[in-house]
C-alpha cells in the first residue's frame, strides 16, 4: 500500500442517494472505514472477522477489551508489522485477510478495496513516522502457573466473549463456528488423546490457527495476553 497515497487521494467511490438514483462522490478514506468495519470486505461466506474484531483505531484500547491485534492508530506510519515479518502494508493486510478473513486470494494493491482501506488507515496514522510495535510469539507451549478466578473472568469477557460468547451458553457469541467455552474441552479426549486439556488451550490461545488446532483463531502473543492473566484465565475455564 506503500506509494499509493499520491494517486489514490482523488479516488472517489461512487454510492447511490435518493430516490433518484444519481451517484454522490464519496472520499475514499470513508469507504475504507466501511469496509474496516464490515466483515464483507471477504467474499467467504463463513468469516464473520472485520478488521475491527481485533483491532482499535484509537491510541490505547478502551477498558475491558484484549484484543489479539496491535492497535491500528499510526499503523501506517511503522516501518513494519507482525513482530517485523511483515515490511510492507499490504501484505500484513494479506496475513489477516487470508488466514483469519478466509479470503481466497490476496487482496492486489490495484483493487479499489486496498486502496480506500490505505487511505483510511493513513487517516488514522497523523504521524510521520511511528515504531514498530512487538509481537513475542510463544515458541514452546508450556502450562503457565494458575491465578484468580476474578481476574480470569475479566481476561475471558475482555478477549473471548466478543467471539465466544458467554460461557456454557454461547449467547452472543460472533458465529457458531466459534467454540463453545469451556464445554468443548469435553472433546479433547478424543481429539487430542494424553494431552492435558489446559495445554490445548494454552496451544490455542498461543498459536491460533497455525498448527490445525485454533479453528480460526488469530494467535495472541506476549504483549496481548500475558502468562499470568493466561493462568487466571485457565482457572476461570475449570482447567
Amino acid at each position: 500500500m506503500r506509494g499509493l497515497r499520491g494517486g489514490v487521494a482523488a479516488l472517489l467511490v461512487g454510492v447511490l442517494a435518493g430516490c433518484g438514483g444519481e451517484a454522490e462522490p464519496r472520499a475514499a478514506a470513508d469507504f475504507g472505514e466501511e469496509l474496516f468495519q464490515d466483515a464483507r470486505l471477504s467474499e467467504s461466506t463463513f468469516n464473520r472477522f472485520s478488521c475491527a474484531t481485533c483491532h482499535v483505531t484509537t491510541p490505547e484500547a478502551p477498558a475491558g477489551r484484549m484484543d489479539s491485534g496491535h492497535s491500528l492508530y499510526n499503523v501506517a506510519a511503522r516501518p513494519g508489522w507482525w513482530g517485523g515479518y511483515e515490511t510492507h502494508l499490504l501484505d500484513a493486510v494479506n496475513f489477516c485477510y487470508v488466514n483469519f478473513m478466509r479470503g481466497v486470494t490476496k487482496l492486489e494493491a490495484e483493487d479499489p478495496r486496498s486502496r480506500a482501506l490505505y487511505e483510511y488507515l493513513s487517516r488514522i496514522s497523523p504521524d510521520a513516522q511511528a515504531p514498530a510495535l512487538p509481537f513475542t510469539v510463544v515458541k514452546d507451549i508450556q502450562d503457565v502457573p494458575r491465578g484468580e478466578v476474578a481476574r480470569g473472568e475479566a481476561v475471558y469477557r475482555a478477549a473471548c466473549q466478543s467471539c465466544h460468547g458467554a460461557t456454557h451458553t454461547g449467547e452472543g457469541r460472533l458465529t457458531e463456528l466459534a467454540s463453545l467455552l469451556p464445554e468443548v474441552t469435553q472433546d479433547y479426549d478424543r481429539l487430542f488423546p494424553g494431552i492435558p486439556h489446559a495445554q490445548v488451550v494454552i496451544e490455542k490461545v498461543r498459536h491460533g490457527q497455525f498448527f490445525g488446532v485454533g479453528g480460526n483463531m488469530p494467535p495472541y502473543s506476549t504483549e496481548a495476553l500475558s502468562d499470568a492473566d493466561l493462568g487466571a484465565l485457565l482457572t476461570y475455564l475449570g482447567l
